[in-house]
């Protein structure tokens, strides 16, 4: 089975773009909540294999302390993804931040999207978001 691949970003409310990774599904027929678990669940994944200074994700894990350069978590130890998306999609149904799919805003969770080679998916934080 192909896997569609397509563009995730992160945007400021003025349309800059601040960080993008591409995201591989093996469906070309996704629900908004499988887009924002499968975001989440690949940052946390790359934070747990690399453990870097520095974590850049949708959902600040809560032992982490903004710095000039990002977030810097007090311990290097894994962060829990399954919590980190329990987060996400609370704070999606709170309006904490945007998901808009080729320029037109998500609504819901359930809603269904048809992802094409061209589709972006761009998130826009509204307040910092606080996860495990």
């Amino acid at each position: 089975m192909a896997t569609t691949t397509i563009r995730v970003q992160d945007a400021t409310f003025a349309g800059k773009i601040l960080h993008e990774i591409a995201l591989g599904f093996a469906s070309e027929c996704v629900t908004v909540q499988e887009i924002i678990s499968a975001r989440v669940t690949n940052e946390v994944h790359d934070y747990n294999q690399k453990q870097p200074e520095y974590y850049r994700g949708l959902i600040d894990p809560t032992d982490a302390e903004k710095t000039i350069n990002g977030l810097k978590l007090h311990s290097r130890k894994p962060i829990d993804a399954e919590q980190q998306v329990y987060v996400a999609l609370h704070a999606f149904q709170r309006n904490g931040f945007f998901v808009l799919i080729d320029n037109v805003q998500a609504e819901t969770l359930e809603q269904q999207v048809l992802l094409t080679a061209d589709t972006v998916v761009s998130f826009v934080k509204l307040t910092p978001l606080v996860g495990g």
